[in-house]
């Protein structure tokens, strides 16, 4: 089984993608992330999803926290306590504004229990069912079960419906989706068209976890990294 714990130093992380890539015979993706670090400019094009999105952001109190990696939840669990303890001096929820942005190793957090069972996500990313004790076939920190997690409403659906704005990096969804196709032995479209069709409503698709990380911080929010 790949390992997909990549480290996250600036200098070594697409060295050893590629080199990963290399090994897995994923060729084509070599030179996808060589192109990754050459400039390239063209007429601005905007989104309207994504502007809708940063659009949301609002109210004094901002934050952002950078998930590249599952790191037991702690990226959900300081976005309950964000609104906890504002709560407790005094603001109130529609003067604070969460973003949680899904990158790198987290990605899978973004995705419901179908493309966890089909893929072996548990498997590939490393994540343990606290309930079985074995790679879990399930998002563990969605639609959760009561006492499932340490804190109430932590869940990525609860969040969702306190207004976080969740962000999956699609960058990650391209690379992540080469590699389970090649060691699953699945058409990579195929691969990324269930991906993209398994993630939660009310996330946003964003082009990658780091876009949304800094475009979070120029629409006012405080930089937190929870990963």
């Amino acid at each position: 089984m790949l390992d997909l714990r990549l480290p996250t130093h600036r200098r070594g992380f697409l060295g050893s993608v590629a080199a990963g890539a290399a090994t897995l015979g994923l060729s084509g993706l070599v030179r996808p992330l060589a192109l990754a670090g050459e400039s390239v400019q063209g007429p601005a094009k905007e989104d309207p999803a994504l502007t809708a999105w940063l659009g949301k952001i609002k109210g004094r109190h901002r934050q952002v926290y950078d998930m590249p990696e599952v790191n037991g939840g702690f990226g959900l669990a300081w976005s309950r306590i964000f609104y906890m303890t504002n709560n407790e001096t005094g603001v109130p929820d529609s003067d604070i504004t969460i973003v949680a942005v899904l990158r790198h190793n987290a990605l899978p957090l973004a995705f419901a229990d179908s493309a966890w069972e089909k893929y072996k996500l548990g498997e590939v990313f490393h994540i343990t069912d606290p309930k079985t004790k074995a790679p879990s076939v399930r998002n563990i920190f969605a639609h959760v079960q009561p006492d499932e997690l340490p804190l109430p409403k932590m869940s990525v659906d609860e969040l969702l419906a306190s207004a976080v704005l969740f962000g999956a990096c699609n960058m990650a969804i391209k690379f992540y989706s080469g590699i389970v196709s090649k060691a699953q032995n699945v058409p990579v479209d195929q691969v990324r068209q269930d991906w993209t069709a398994a993630v939660l409503p009310g996330i946003q698709i964003v082009p990658s976890g780091v876009w949304a990380v800094n475009r979070a911080q120029e629409h006012g929010c405080s930089y937190c990294f929870a990963g």
